[in-house]
Formats: C-alpha cells, structure tokens, sequence
C-alpha cells in the first residue's frame, strides 16, 4: 500500500506545481511584474496561498521556476518547428519571412509577460539564475543558427554563419526594441508613424538583403 501512495501524491504535488505555473504566466501577462502577487496567482490557480508558499518559498523563487521552464518550452518549440517535414521543405527566404512574423506577433501577443520576464531577469542578483537562463538562451540561438545553416547554400554574404548569427540578433533587438521595453506599444510611432506595420514590412526585406537571399 506504502508503495503506490508515494507516486500518487508525488503525481497530484506535480499537477499542483504545474497550476501553480501556468497561473503565474497568466498573472504576469496580465497585471506585470509589480502586480502579480502570491494571493493574486492563487486565486488564478483556485488554490490557497499556503498551497502556494508550501511549493515556492516566496514569490521570487516562483518567478524563477516560471522564467526557466518558459526557456526550456522554448527552446522545445523551436526544435519542433525547425525539424518538422513541412520548415525542411521551405527556401530560406520563406523561413525567415516566417521567423520574424511568428516572433513579432508572439511578442505582440505576451508583451506583458515577456517584458516582466524581462526585466526580472535583467535586474536579479542570483548569479546562478542569470547563468541558468543565459546558458538557455544560448542553447536555442545556437540550435536555431546551426538548422538555419542548413541552407547555407542560399546565402550570398561571404561569412554566411556571421551572418545567419547577426540577423537572428537584429531581430531580437528590433522585436524587443519596438515592443517589449517602450512603456506604450505606440511610443516609437512619433518617431516613425504605424512604427508596428512598418517593422514587420521593412525588416524581413532588410535581413534578407544582408544575407543576399533570394526572395
């Protein structure tokens, strides 16, 4: 009787844990960082906020466990993506068209959660974590560079692996420059009016240009 009790409570803690998480993605996306509190996250969970502390000692190793398994699903989801049959199938200048629209529009979609993930990061002092999720990070630029280089053939520039790394880099920095870190989503438009549209117009054509792939 012993035996089978222990993977059964180990099974509900974990489907806990699992609530637990999701409900603070949701919080986060909803309220930011400031305002996604412990009571809040377990009311979102339908959980007591004793549930909660029993689990994560408090709300900073909660957001932690959030921020590292968001990384790792990334990651995930760009191995699934770039080895499926249908993304082998397609040109260069298909994939990265498709890139920067899944990447701009999946910014778009979770800004408030992926600024708080953010600026959690940025500003935290535990050394090991910021090591821990840079290390994640890397591990899916580097995966992501090395499948894009499958098709190194359809690149022009003569340092294509340079290339293919600096063209992921200005794609991150013009989704995050454009819509994760301005405090209004439509800061930038005084400088340069449907800023939104015109990025996801203009750059697909501009990084395809530097790799001197043909469209």
């Amino acid at each position: 009787m012993t035996k089978r009790v222990l993977p059964v409570r180990q099974e509900r803690s974990s489907r806990t844990v699992d609530r637990l998480l999701d409900a603070t993605v949701k919080v986060l996306d909803e309220q930011g960082i400031e305002k996604t509190t412990i009571p809040r996250i377990a009311r979102r969970a339908g959980l007591s906020p004793g549930t909660v502390y029993r689990r994560f000692r408090n709300k900073d190793a909660l957001l932690r466990e959030v921020c590292l398994r968001m990384l790792e699903q990334n990651y995930r989801n760009a191995m699934q993506v770039f080895t499926a049959a249908p993304c082998k199938e397609l040109s260069l200048a298909q994939i990265i068209r498709t890139m920067i629209r899944m990447t701009l529009e999946g910014q778009r979609k979770h800004r408030g959660l992926l600024r708080a993930l953010l600026l959690f990061t940025l500003q935290h002092p535990n050394a090991a974590f910021v090591r821990r999720s840079a290390e994640l990070q890397r591990k899916t630029f580097d995966e992501v560079a090395r499948m894009l280089l499958h098709k190194r053939r359809e690149i022009r520039h003569p340092r294509s692996e340079v290339a293919i790394r600096f063209a992921m880099l200005m794609l991150g920095f013009a989704a995050q420059g454009t819509i994760i870190l301005p405090q209004d989503m439509d800061e930038l438009s005084r400088f340069l009016p449907n800023v939104h549209a015109e990025v996801e117009r203009e750059l697909p054509r501009m990084l395809l240009r530097f790799l001197g792939v043909e469209d």
